[in-house]
C-alpha cells in the first residue's frame, strides 16, 4: 500500500505554505501525485443571497474577488509543487471547503488539511473543517498544526490504539507512513477495574504491523475515572519527541468508545504534531 494521489486544502491563509510544503515533501517521497484544490465558496454565497441572509444582491467584483483570491493561492500552491519537480495539478471548485474537500477526497488516497487557528475567521477557515473531513471524507486527514514548521514524519510516529473500529483504519491508513517511520510507538489506554489491568482487545495489533514491515514497541497506560486521555496522548508525543501521531477519530460516543470517545476534540484543539485522522 502507497499512497498515489494525495490531495491539499489550498488557500490565502498564513498556515497555507507550511501546509502545502509538507504535503509536496509528502508527495516526493511517495512517488505521488499532488492535487492543490482551492475552493471559493460562490456557490454557498447564491444559496445565501436566494435565502436572502444577505441584504444586496451579488455582485459581480465580488465573485471576481472570490475567483481571484483562489487562483492567487492555485498560484503560490503551483510554484511550491513545480519547484520540488513533483507530478501536481491545480483544481479549483466553487464550493465551500467542507462540502468541496469532501467530494474532492473521494479521488485521494490523503488529504492534508491545517489545524484551525483560532486567531482566524471567515470561509478560508472554517472551525469544524478538520473535524468534518475526518469523518465525512471517506479518507484518512494528515492536520498540520497551526503553529510551528514540519519536515519530516519519518523520525517517530506516535499511534494511538484502543481495539476500536476507527483506530484500526487510523493504522491501516497510516501504513505507508509507519513503515518508512524510523520508531514506532503504540500506546494503548485501559482502565483499571477492581485493581486489576483488564486486557485490552486487539493486542495482537503489534505482530499484524510486524508482519508489514511495521517494527514498534508498546507503552501501556493505565487510566481512572476522569483520566484526560487525549491530553495524555499529547504529552506522550511531547515526551517522546515524536513526529507525527496516528489515530482514529470519533464524531460522538458509544458504549464501547467512552476512553477515546473525547480524544478527538482535544487534539484537534491542542496538536503541537501533525496528525493523521481516519474514521
Amino acid at each position: 500500500m502507497s499512497y498515489k494521489t494525495i490531495l491539499v486544502h489550498v488557500d490565502q491563509s498564513p498556515h497555507a505554505p507550511a501546509r502545502i510544503a509538507l504535503a509536496v515533501n509528502l508527495a516526493a517521497a511517495e512517488e505521488a501525485h499532488l492535487v492543490g484544490c482551492a475552493l471559493t465558496g460562490i456557490t454557498a454565497e447564491y444559496y445565501r443571497n436566494m435565502n436572502m441572509t444577505y441584504g444586496g444582491p451579488l455582485t459581480q467584483d465580488h465573485l471576481n474577488e472570490l475567483k481571484r483570491d483562489a487562483e492567487l493561492a492555485l498560484d503560490r500552491f503551483e510554484q511550491q509543487a513545480r519547484t520540488a519537480g513533483i507530478s501536481y495539478e491545480r483544481r479549483c471548485s466553487n464550493d465551500e471547503a467542507d462540502a468541496g474537500l469532501v467530494q474532492q477526497a473521494r479521488f485521494a488516497d490523503l488529504v492534508v488539511l491545517s489545524q484551525t487557528d483560532p486567531a482566524l475567521t471567515g470561509p478560508s477557515m472554517l472551525g469544524q473543517l478538520p473535524e468534518h473531513l475526518a469523518l465525512h471524507g471517506g479518507r484518512p486527514v494528515l492536520l498540520v498544526p497551526y503553529a510551528g514548521a514540519f519536515h519530516h514524519l519519518d523520525r517517530h510516529a506516535l499511534v494511538a490504539w484502543d481495539g476500536s473500529r476507527a483506530a484500526t483504519r487510523a493504522v491501516t491508513d497510516a501504513l505507508p507512513l509507519l513503515r518508512n517511520s524510523a520508531k514506532v510507538t503504540l500506546a494503548m489506554f485501559e482502565r483499571a477495574r477492581d485493581g486489576q489491568l483488564a486486557e485490552l482487545p486487539g493486542t495482537d495489533i503489534a505482530p499484524y504491523l510486524a508482519r508489514h514491515g511495521v517494527r514498534l514497541e508498546v507503552v501501556q497506560q493505565v487510566t481512572h475515572a476522569g483520566y484526560d486521555v487525549g491530553a495524555a496522548l499529547l504529552s506522550l508525543a511531547a515526551d517522546q519527541s515524536a513526529d507525527l501521531l496516528v489515530m482514529g477519530a470519533y464524531g460522538h460516543q458509544r458504549w464501547r468508545e467512552i476512553l477515546l470517545g473525547g480524544v478527538t476534540r482535544r487534539v484537534l484543539q491542542s496538536m503541537t504534531v501533525p496528525v493523521l485522522m481516519a474514521h
